[in-house]
């Protein structure tokens, strides 16, 4: 329980003057958004979009809003915090959270939804399974689902090819990501956004795997040198509520908020797809626009790369999954592959 008392003890460390005003309020929102180190999600569009909330919406809200490593708030703990009442929304990191269900890393297995078009069918197909899901078994209710972006590597020592990963320290942060990359011959190294950086800096880790622009805004490129631009997922996150929390609201007025939770998702769709051109040219001394100039080497994955991924899901990634979901539920597979599976043409024996 020590996660708990710290959790808790932090979010009213940090927002004592708030708090009492919010308890005494019917329609109090406690939100715990992505990590500050995420400058352009957690301050370029989740804070405007809950603090203007209330008035878009019309719904009568007082919004407390802050990144999770503010409140001292791990993103793996999420769902139980969502489940205990903590917070009244999260955002929600699906690899992260896998550890409590691992049917959540389904909308995402690494290797299977590699660009932007395929992982927004792949999220679609899978959505009403998750909400059903988690409103069961975690008290929490699906409001979106987005990725941050195509998922590729900045690395420290020099790379040309897959080939190259063998005997590094690779950031993972999903337990299917850390399974391809053992099957690749490297060491996963599970860290948090917020705890990339210094790895790679004192060489915990020798390469990280993000998206282009929370690579570039969180100033990896500072600290790694090979920029290798091989998708390998989409690294999806959502905005989750608390089930009782949510049902205090009359169906009006949740439609309403739903409504503007869509906006909020396509807002970030569009970010991931639209901004990663311009992050991956800044990051590699190209023409920069909206983030921050860097000058890596870029080093082109070609299509034996590709092909040497695809082999390793199909050998290890997925045959992983599917026994780690069906353990815990045996209808996982069958749910996986008329939904996710259907959509993306595979299927899991």
């Amino acid at each position: 329980m020590t996660w708990t008392f710290r959790s808790i003890a932090g979010l009213l460390a940090l927002s004592a003057v708030t708090l009492p005003a919010l308890a005494q309020s019917p329609n109090s929102m406690r939100v715990a958004g992505n990590y500050s180190t995420n400058v352009r999600h957690s301050d370029g569009i989740e804070r405007p979009f809950f603090t203007g909330l209330p008035t878009a919406s019309g719904v009568a809200l007082t919004v407390n809003f802050n990144p999770m490593d503010v409140v001292n708030v791990k993103a793996d703990d999420a769902l139980r915090l969502l489940r205990s009442g903590t917070f009244d929304v999260m955002s929600v990191q699906m690899g992260s959270v896998a550890r409590d269900d691992a049917f959540v890393e389904g909308i995402d297995l690494v290797g299977v939804s590699t660009d932007m078009a395929s992982l927004r069918k792949a999220v679609d197909a899978y959505r009403a399974e998750m909400d059903a899901r988690m409103q069961k078994k975690f008290k929490t209710k699906v409001l979106t689902l987005w990725p941050f972006g195509p998922q590729v590597f900045y690395c420290s020592k020099p790379i040309a090819s897959v080939d190259d990963f063998k005997g590094l320290k690779i950031r993972s942060f999903t337990p299917t990501m850390s399974a391809l990359l053992q099957k690749l011959g490297a060491t996963p190294v599970t860290l948090p956004f917020s705890e990339v950086y210094p790895a790679l800096a004192n060489g915990v880790a020798d390469c990280g795997v993000t998206s282009p622009n929370s690579g570039n805004s969180g100033k990896w490129p500072e600290v790694t040198s090979y920029y290798f631009p091989l998708a390998v997922s989409g690294s999806v996150q959502g905005h989750f509520a608390n089930l009782d929390w949510w049902n205090k609201f009359s169906p009006a007025e949740q439609e309403k908020l739903m409504a503007e939770f869509k906006k909020l998702e396509d807002q970030l769709w569009d970010y991931a797809i639209t901004a990663t051109a311009d992050s991956q040219s800044c990051n590699t001394g190209g023409a920069c626009t909206t983030g921050t100039p860097f000058k890596m080497k870029l080093v082109e994955p070609a299509d034996a790369d590709r092909a040497k991924v695809a082999a390793a899901v199909k050998d290890a990634v997925l045959p992983i999954w599917r026994d780690a979901c069906n353990k815990v539920d045996p209808t996982c597979t069958a749910t996986w592959n008329k939904t996710v599976g259907a959509a993306r043409g595979l299927s899991i024996d």
